[in-house]
């Protein structure tokens, strides 16, 4: 048996919580590691630079005489990916800048009564920080996914963080050649808590920001939330280890759900797939192709035990399991029905969604245009995927006639005493009073 079972007749609803809690505790370890990234935010804060050389000779083995990559040298880095190369990554990038473009708000004035004009306007954020994982593999699309509606929101300066590589180049050629696509003048080469913290606090090198955004694993997360509290900075979300749901009934392609779990169980060991089916069997085949698929990956043992954290779950009918999502609230969730138009409306949680058996979750990680930026660990039930909003804050505004005032100022004075703030009415009195001179 690959994945445990679990039947959803038999759940109350303190068994989903007992399910979940676990996936917490699978997926955030905070309480864990909440000592040793304080450590770390307090070493940055104290020692700067200094701290954050440190930190990359000791976890990942690099001696850095500069945490800095500059213009120049990205762009050699960058002419080492190949031309396939390349136009992947145009193709992602085309799509990314479709979708994201449509977001750009349009000024919209509302009269709300005659004389009375009201709007909002959005304002870029001044200077924001990406963090784009590395670990074992750069994710270069998270790159694409935060810098495309960074740059459409018009943010003023990106600052970018990313652990640096131990083959001889200082920074993978596809990250390079992205950044120029941005044109950054340079990238730091600094990553795990320790960048979450210099982007937070700033060091001798790297500014402080507004606002960090990225995904990254427990350490990462945990300092995100610690410094939005600590520093004054603001973050995307908690987002963590990555997750998907997938739905399945008997007319499913076992073989199609198989590598979508894979796919996403390949992330990290901490990573959770979750398969709800209405066929017993099918869950059985899916299983099959998982271990047949498995034999031909190169991160097997990563897959492995992040489906050592995984499960299925039996349900009655398709309402169920769009219940039991409702409840998980999936970073990513997978209709794998042939039939799933009557479904949508009752989707209530979730980062994003694929529908149909051809909308393989990676579509959406690379190159349909949708961002892959989302909530985890149940954040979905009160966060959104990121957007050129995200990048972005509004300010509205009012514009009010004398005309206006009048139609407004019996409220405002009746409304003003009851809350007894007598200087509020005084402020329309004193208006209204100048107008009879």
């Amino acid at each position: 048996m690959v994945l445990k079972r679990y039947n959803y007749k038999n759940f109350s609803e303190s068994g989903f919580k007992e399910l979940f809690t676990g996936r917490f505790s699978i997926n955030t370890k905070t309480q864990e590691n909440k000592d040793q990234v304080q450590k770390i935010i307090e070493e940055v804060r104290i020692h700067g630079d200094e701290a954050l050389r440190t930190f990359s000779k000791k976890w990942d083995g690099l001696e850095l005489s500069s945490l800095s990559i500059g213009a120049e040298e990205l762009k050699s880095l960058s002419e080492k990916l190949g031309e396939k190369e390349r136009e992947a990554i145009h193709l992602a990038y085309t799509n990314i800048h479709k979708f994201h473009k449509e977001q750009i708000q349009t000024k919209k004035s509302v009269e709300t009564m005659p004389g009375v004009l009201c709007w909002k306007e959005a304002r870029p954020l001044d200077r924001i920080g990406l963090y784009i994982p590395g670990g074992s593999a750069p994710l270069l699309s998270t790159f694409l996914m935060l810098g495309i509606p960074a740059i459409l929101a018009g943010v003023k300066e990106i600052i970018v963080c990313t652990p640096g590589q131990k083959n001889g180049d200082t920074l993978h050629p596809a990250i390079a050649y992205i950044a120029g696509l941005f044109k950054l003048e340079k990238v730091f080469t600094v990553g795990g808590a320790q960048a979450i913290a210099a982007m937070a606090l700033g060091t001798e090198s790297i500014p402080k920001v507004n606002k960090i955004f990225g995904p990254g694993n427990a350490y990462v997360t945990l300092a995100k939330q610690i410094l939005q509290t600590e520093s004054h900075t603001a973050i995307d979300m908690p987002a963590g280890p990555s997750e998907v749901l997938i739905i399945g009934n008997k007319e499913s392609n076992p073989v199609f759900i198989a590598s979508d779990l894979l796919a996403q169980a390949e992330h990290g060991a901490d990573s959770q797939v979750v398969l709800v089916s209405t066929h017993e069997e099918l869950i059985q085949e899916v299983e099959r192709s998982i271990e047949d698929q498995m034999k031909n990956l190169n991160r097997k043992e990563t897959a492995q035990k992040a489906l050592e954290n995984s499960y299925a779950v039996l349900v009655e009918n398709e309402l169920e399991a769009i219940q039991f999502s409702n409840a998980y609230a999936p970073e990513h969730l997978i209709l794998s029905l042939n039939q799933f138009e009557p479904l949508l409306k009752e989707i209530l949680n979730a980062g994003s969604v694929f529908l149909g058996p051809y909308s393989p979750e990676s579509a959406g990680d690379y190159a349909s245009g949708t961002n892959h930026t989302l909530p985890t660990s149940g954040y979905a039930k009160m966060y959104s995927g990121v957007s050129v909003e995200s990048f972005q804050k509004n300010i509205s505004f009012q514009s009010i006639s004398k005309l206006g005032l009048s139609h407004l100022a019996p409220a405002i004075e009746i409304l003003a005493e009851m809350e007894g703030l007598d200087a509020h009415a005084n402020s329309v009195r004193v208006r209204a009073q100048a107008e009879k001179k």
